[in-house]
């Protein structure tokens, strides 16, 4: 559940287990989120924090805020305006998608989240849900190396 906030595709990750290697369990953690539905991708992306908002990365994602502030770190260092704009736009992405706008933010700086937010404003919701969904599978990626390694 540290890697990826769906029950559904917690439950079958169990599944595997024990696995040959690695790359078999990356494999099968992929096909498993890929063959979710939209109400499992939901529920992962509601175990995220919004991007910039550290107060609440700290207090309701306790569990994985070590590894979400690593992933936002340059959000640490961005100047207000860009912290006032990532604030505004995830708000109207949840407004108009009705789940938190999410993205693989390991190395990327807040100024250019701030751009991916704005530009993914304009999508259709069914788009935009499949490209937040290969988001999260890039973020679990990067959580099952961090809890293996």
């Amino acid at each position: 559940m540290q890697c990826c906030g769906s029950n559904v595709w917690a439950n079958r990750m169990s599944d595997i287990f024990p696995v040959p290697n690695l790359e078999t369990l990356y494999k099968y953690a992929e096909g498993v989120w890929f063959a979710c539905e939209d109400k499992d991708w939901l529920e992962a992306f509601s175990h995220h924090p919004k991007i910039g908002d550290l107060e609440s990365l700290q207090k309701k994602f306790a569990s994985t805020a070590q590894w979400a502030s690593g992933e936002q770190s340059s959000v640490n260092t961005a100047g207000s305006g860009v912290l006032e704009a990532l604030a505004q736009g995830n708000n109207l992405y949840e407004e108009k998608f009705g789940y938190i706008f999410i993205v693989c933010a390991t190395g990327k700086s807040a100024t250019e989240m701030l751009i991916i937010l704005q530009s993914r404003l304009d999508n259709d919701p069914k788009d935009e849900i499949n490209i937040a969904m290969r988001e999260q599978n890039k973020i679990t990626r990067l959580r099952l190396e961090k809890l293996l390694s």
